[in-house]
């Protein structure tokens, strides 16, 4: 009995078929290639016909992964998009995301053979889905495969809209750590983003916030790897790793409790305190890859800032050349480096050899830090309500004045 496929013309399905699997039994001779080629386009019928699309899918995958390398991007391309097409019959969620596991996997088991032609597919699959199941699967082994393959500046654009993808895909707390550590190890490839890998990377960390400490032990190495990046980043003087739980567990562990006790002095104490440090564990910060000298650079500007908070909002030069333990003649490179770095907006007295700081950035942002701001903003709030008193009062005493000139005028 003849089977009528219920197909037009420009139903690009069977021919697909027939010419990707002629391709990948070329080889073979047309004895033995034909009645192959003819059984696979059958089999084809037969899924279309049946409704069975992931079936069809997986037969099509199978002959489009062997012609990969024999054919050129712009046909490659047209045969995964008349496969990734295939994804829109299906109208079951369910059905949708093993279609998406389907042929995503696929696509990402060969990430060093045409990687950059794999993503694309990936791409255009997961536009064509419409579950944020399935979406969050494909976007996941698009982040894999560009690692994997070493094309991680066609993904990196996609970062500026994490975001909008968490609200859509509304995903768990463990898909979320998987997301953001792996777009940290993303981007901790690319020596260009370094600093976004660190924001990534605490992302991650901050999941853990509430945890048992079993599931919080999970962290402990990319802590300690957070720990290094954040004392290893020339530009980076703030963060608040000290308040996180994944973070704190590094303080009485045997192993790592010199790698928190490096965050602390980075965080809240000054250069001397560093330098202490350094001498009694320089075995320890050579085998994190931590440089003296760049740690020193960092430390005199994070002493700086630390100097520049105190309530007077004065710093004597004398006080700076002692803190940083540099000569007389440096002070105001020092100062202006720090300017440059925008750690403080702040005058040179040099009349008076003193500093007068305007604007302090703050290391850490605690207790202490939100009852000086809660502080500032009661006097600006004063300020104003003056400014607003004294306005009105003149503008009563104006409109008294201008009343009785017109009384005298009449």
């Amino acid at each position: 009995m003849t089977t009528v496929v219920p197909t037009s013309e420009e139903d690009p399905v069977l021919p697909v078929v027939r010419f990707t699997a002629d391709l990948s039994w070329a080889d073979a001779g047309p004895e033995v290639a034909e009645p192959l080629v003819t059984r696979l386009c059958m089999e084809a019928q037969e899924c279309m016909v049946m409704g069975r699309w992931l079936d069809l899918a997986s037969l099509m995958l199978t002959s489009a992964e062997l012609v990969f390398p024999k054919v050129s991007d712009k046909d490659l391309e047209c045969i995964f998009t008349v496969i990734c097409n295939l994804a829109s019959k299906l109208e079951n969620p369910d059905d949708e995301l093993e279609m998406a596991k389907l042929i995503s996997t696929k696509i990402s088991q060969q990430p060093n053979d045409k990687p950059a032609m794999r993503l694309k597919i990936l791409f255009n699959l997961y536009n064509l889905l419409e579950g944020p199941d399935s979406r969050f699967f494909v976007y996941m082994q698009a982040l894999n495969l560009a690692l994997n393959g070493k094309v991680i500046d066609h993904i990196v654009p996609s970062f500026k809209k994490i975001d909008s993808f968490l609200k859509e895909w509304n995903i768990g707390v463990k898909d979320q750590r998987n997301l953001f550590l792996t777009i940290a190890n993303v981007l901790k490839e690319n020596k260009s983003s370094g600093k976004d890998s660190f924001k990534f990377l605490t992302k991650y960390l901050a999941t853990f916030s509430g945890e048992d400490s079993c599931v919080i032990g999970e962290a402990k190495e990319e802590a300690v790897r957070a720990v290094i990046e954040f004392v290893k980043a020339p530009d980076t003087f703030w963060c608040d790793l000290l308040d996180m739980p994944a973070v704190g567990q590094l303080e009485k562990d045997a192993k790592y409790a010199l790698v928190y006790q490096l965050l602390k002095i980075f965080l809240t104490q000054r250069l001397d305190a560093y330098l202490e440090f350094q001498a009694a564990n320089s075995t320890l910060m050579k085998s994190y890859g931590l440089v003296h000298e760049d740690c020193i650079t960092k430390m005199r500007l994070m002493s700086l800032v630390d100097l520049g908070s105190n309530e007077s909002g004065q710093i004597p030069y004398a006080l700076i050349k002692d803190a940083l333990r540099i000569n007389d003649d440096e002070v105001e490179l020092w100062i202006v480096k720090a300017i440059t770095a925008k750690l403080i907006d702040c005058k040179m007295d040099q009349m008076n050899q003193v500093v007068i700081v305007s604007r302090c950035t703050e290391r850490i942002f605690g207790q202490h830090q939100w009852h000086s701001l809660r502080l500032k903003l009661a006097t600006w709030r004063g300020n104003v309500d003056s400014l607003i008193s004294t306005i009105q009062a003149n503008k009563v005493v104006e409109e008294g004045s201008q009343a009785m000139q017109g009384m005298a005028i009449r």
